[in-house]
């Protein structure tokens, strides 16, 4: 997040709004005399407006714009993100930072998030101990996030509920459209065994064992049994929850071929899980079910819907990482740049039990499959 906050004081006569197209030239301006680089263009605020999964606020004394700040949502889940916040250099030190924190945090909280997070420039400490004043903890790093390549400091603040507990499963996100499971098998990989290097050399490996070799019109996508055995070869210990016997994913091709390569494909999974004694279980692995098994320390990949999320109707895997008593906290390896996402945005993600027992099904038929994976 680029930032340009204040300090204390009192923000008289300031009123804080919704932006609207009409503020496009204001906002540039704003933008351009507090920001050499890393600037949000004229296309991004006007999409930013428009959008429903974005909330731009801008500050205005006597009808100009002196502040904004941008609160970007990822749909069907507890977060939101302060992407960036402004405040003219003329009005800092009256407090208007403040005020515009306190009113992003009562916008995302209206949305029913449970946590706002944010970026800001490590060298930036009126900036950092404004954060800390007023509530925010400090997550991790970003290496060389900027365009000058300084480090970004990540902070969040908990807007309902008890904190969040930091997970220590890494993250990793996916280099290629079609990886997503593979990733997931990574991330677990380096928790269960911390000398695991992640890499787009490992994530194409495990992918090419773990894939369906056809997928829609596109590259192969991971099947839950090879994704099972995938892990399985790495030696972890997997059990797969599956609603549907037989090969899966078959109505998503029309060539008869592609569907004979990917029948035959999942065929050989099914031997491999057989061969590892991978448990085979027939029933989809509910709520009350994944708490327990993420109680007992283990890790579970999810096949979920990307539709609710990015209005994409393909199968996406994610991993789940832990259970605040409301929420399931997910690792997603996609982060969706078109929308100026980032790593904080797609780790640690909560997203509330409800809005998972929807996502967590694909098609028209509600396959449900997800792997159970713990150290073996």
């Amino acid at each position: 997040m680029k930032n340009d906050p204040t300090g204390p004081g009192a923000a008289a006569a300031l009123q804080i709004r919704d932006a609207t197209p009409d503020d496009l030239d204001g906002l540039v301006a704003l933008e351009t005399l507090c920001f050499e680089a890393d600037r949000v263009s004229r296309r991004s605020f006007r999409k930013l407006i428009e959008s429903t999964t974005s909330n731009c606020r801008v500050a205005t004394r006597a009808g100009a714009i002196v502040g904004y700040t941008l609160l970007l949502y990822r749909a069907g889940t507890g977060l939101a993100r302060l992407y960036s916040i402004a405040v003219h250099p003329g009005e800092r030190k009256s407090g208007i930072g403040a005020l515009l924190v306190a009113d992003a945090e009562r916008q995302a909280f209206d949305r029913d998030r449970v946590v706002l997070r944010l970026e800001v420039r490590e060298d930036n400490q009126p900036a950092v101990r404004l954060y800390q004043r007023l509530g925010y903890r400090r997550i991790g790093r970003y290496l060389h996030y900027y365009a000058d390549k300084t480090d970004a400091l990540r902070f969040e603040k908990r807007l309902r509920g008890a904190e969040i507990a930091a997970t220590l499963v890494p993250y990793y996100e996916q280099t290629a459209d079609f990886t997503c499971g593979a990733c997931c098998v990574m991330m677990a990989l380096a928790h269960f065994k911390p000398d695991y290097r992640l890499g787009p050399v490992e994530e194409i490996r495990i992918w090419r064992e773990a894939t369906t070799v056809f997928l829609m019109s596109g590259i192969g996508g991971c099947d839950p049994h090879g994704i099972a055995v995938a892990a399985a070869h790495e030696g972890l210990a997997a059990a797969v929850h599956v609603n549907r016997e037989g090969s899966l994913f078959l109505d998503s091709v029309r060539d008869p071929e592609k569907q004979r390569v990917m029948a035959l494909a999942q065929e050989d999974f099914r031997n491999q899980a057989a061969s590892y004694a991978i448990p085979i279980l027939r029933e989809p692995l509910g709520t009350d079910g994944m708490r327990a098994a993420l109680a007992t320390g283990a890790l579970i990949i999810v096949l979920v819907s990307a539709y609710r999320m990015f209005g994409k109707k393909i199968p996406h895997w994610i991993l789940v990482v832990g259970d605040d008593g409301r929420h399931f906290i997910t690792h997603d390896p996609w982060v969706e740049d078109r929308e100026l996402e980032s790593h904080a945005d797609a780790a640690s993600l909560p997203i509330p039990y409800a809005e998972f027992e929807r996502m967590a099904r694909y098609g028209r038929d509600g396959l449900r499959a997800a792997i159970v994976l713990t150290k073996r």
